[in-house]
């Protein structure tokens, strides 16, 4: 009886083990795509995710590429704006930059359950 009882006790654990872990897992960060256009230096993009949640509220920031892949840390950053959310996606901008010339990208940042993303890079 008491060894039944114990195999129960370790049955029950383990399957709330495994519901937690797949719990976990489904409330991993949600996968994000920025986009960037720049038509004259008037910078503007859109946002994806399959998480609503990504949409509005995040932080974008363009910057100006000074090597030959992203580093925000060292290229120039030209301006940022926060997203807002409009149907199915998010939308950006920061007005017209002065920034004609040269390779330029986008950065949406972390935030709660939403990868980060960079833009492709773009040459207005």
């Amino acid at each position: 009886m008491r060894g039944r009882l114990l195999l129960t006790a370790v049955v029950v654990v383990a399957c709330s083990a495994l519901v937690l872990v797949g719990i976990a897992g489904a409330r991993s960060a949600a996968k994000t795509r920025v986009t960037i256009q720049g038509p004259n230096g008037d910078f503007q993009g859109k946002i994806f995710s399959p998480r609503n949640s990504c949409l509005g509220g995040r932080k974008v920031t363009v910057y100006k590429l000074k090597g030959n892949g992203y580093d925000p840390a060292h290229d120039q950053k030209i301006a940022s704006d926060t997203s807002e959310r409009h149907q199915g996606h998010g939308e950006w901008s920061v007005g017209n930059t002065g920034f004609k010339h040269g390779h330029f990208y986008a950065r949406a940042s972390r935030s709660q359950g939403c990868k980060p993303d960079f833009s492709p890079v773009i040459t207005p």
